[in-house]
């Protein structure tokens, strides 16, 4: 075998550095617009909120909305009749689909409140990032498993509290933690509003072209009837919590937020019916206390009056030795004592939060989330905690340790729901 030349072997030395040297920047350059492009997402649930999240993705240019889901498909094709600027979504009424595409990265859960720990749990499995509306757990046992499968993915998890990625609101917690308000010890989250009754519905025939069965998943069987359907479901417990997790859960994550706390020592306070006198299971008024060492969180609720009753509309209120500090829907103030009010920010911007997934997700980082699970599952706990003490009747304490209520057995039979066989919690 004839050996080359000295000249030859640079010669053919530097032809094969070149070559690898062009096949090294090809594929940095592959990686840079793999990095580059939009996030490929889909949306389960199609209702007021989900919707809303299939028209934030379709406006991003960040974000390429693939796929939505939803078993109703009155309501996939109102949706998809919306979305024009992405022709090519896929409409499916089998979230699987969505679950085994591999190509699908992120997903937005915004179904029924019972559905939410299970898809979650179904796509974190599958590898995908996820944005979970609140609350994150139908329960606090649920809770707990997202918390855990969260951590062992390393995935993104962004929750639906979307006020945590408003920079009005994140500038009245800056302001707060000033200490210009002073040492502020009670919170107060209020929600009050008026939702009219809904009356009593007979079991009449399943909408034509809806699996009901999946539809009712982990939760007991029972007649289809309009008020367990579209979103009136949120005031039955087998699907819902009433509105401490629906509406309320926003001014109990940012009062939570605001005081720096997570789980309270002990819970007390009452719900009740004391407007309604129809199917509702969940109450209309409810006062709840979250106890911790050196601060108080109160929720109040009331269903039956309009936001003009104290002057504003749903929100929070600091109070601290030298003022107040409130968050609301028309903004974020202080208020020293004796002084005018002084307009710190806007308050929560819907929007805002999604991008800051789709922004964490493309990254690949957790860290970025600013509406993170931890969170979350923080807030959605202590809805559940303040709904197991008006249905119990009785103050509890709580223990982090075990994630239990302390010496409890019927406070802590409530923690955890028994799930419909073939609807199992999915293992991460």
């Amino acid at each position: 075998m004839t050996q080359p030349t000295r000249r030859e072997f640079i010669s053919t030395s530097a032809k094969s550095v070149a070559t690898a040297a062009t096949v090294s920047a090809l594929s940095t350059q592959t990686q840079v617009q793999a990095a580059e492009k939009p996030l490929r997402v889909a949306v389960i649930g199609t209702g007021n909120q989900g919707s809303g999240h299939a028209r934030v993705y379709n406006s991003m240019e960040n974000a390429e909305l693939v796929a939505i889901c939803d078993l109703d498909p009155t309501r996939r094709a109102k949706i998809m009749g919306e979305l024009t600027k992405s022709p090519n979504v896929k409409a499916t009424d089998n979230f699987e689909d969505i679950i085994n595409d591999p190509s699908i990265e992120a997903v937005s859960i915004a179904t029924p409140d019972h559905w939410h720990t299970p898809l979650a749990l179904h796509a974190l499995k599958a590898g995908k990032h996820v944005y979970v509306e609140k609350p994150c757990s139908h329960n606090i046992y649920e809770a707990k498993v997202l918390g855990e499968a969260t951590k062992k993915t390393g995935l993104c998890v962004q929750h639906g509290t979307h006020s945590r990625g408003s920079k009005g609101i994140q500038d009245a917690m800056a302001f707060i933690r000033s200490g210009k308000m002073g040492t502020i010890r009670m919170a107060k989250a209020i929600n009050h509003q008026k939702r009219g009754p809904i009356g009593k519905a007979p079991e009449r025939p399943i909408p034509e072209g809806v699996n009901y069965d999946r539809w009712l998943g982990p939760a007991p069987n029972h007649a289809f009837t309009p008020n367990r359907w579209h979103y009136n479901w949120h005031w039955f417990w087998d699907y819902g919590g009433g509105d401490m997790v629906n509406d309320g859960i926003h001014q109990v994550d940012q009062a939570r937020w605001g005081l720096g706390v997570g789980l309270p020592n002990r819970i007390t306070g009452s719900a009740a019916q004391l407007w309604y006198q129809d199917d509702h299971e969940t109450p209309d008024t409810q006062t709840i206390v979250f106890e911790y060492d050196n601060c108080h969180l109160l929720y109040e609720m009331r269903l039956w009056t309009g936001y003009k009753l104290e002057g504003h509309d749903n929100g929070v209120v600091f109070y601290g030795d030298k003022g107040k500090v409130t968050i609301g829907r028309k903004g974020c103030f202080y208020e020293f004592i004796g002084e005018a009010p002084v307009k710190i920010g806007d308050g929560a911007n819907f929007g805002a939060n999604i991008q800051n997934f789709i922004t964490a997700a493309r990254a690949n980082d957790p860290s970025l989330l600013q509406g993170p699970i931890e969170e979350g599952i923080l807030s959605s706990t202590l809805c559940n905690m303040g709904n197991i003490v008006g249905r119990i009747g009785r103050s509890l304490d709580w223990d982090n340790d075990s994630w239990a209520f302390k010496n409890d057995d019927e406070a802590n039979a409530l923690i955890k729901r028994t799930y419909r066989k073939g609807y199992e919690l999915p293992v991460v």
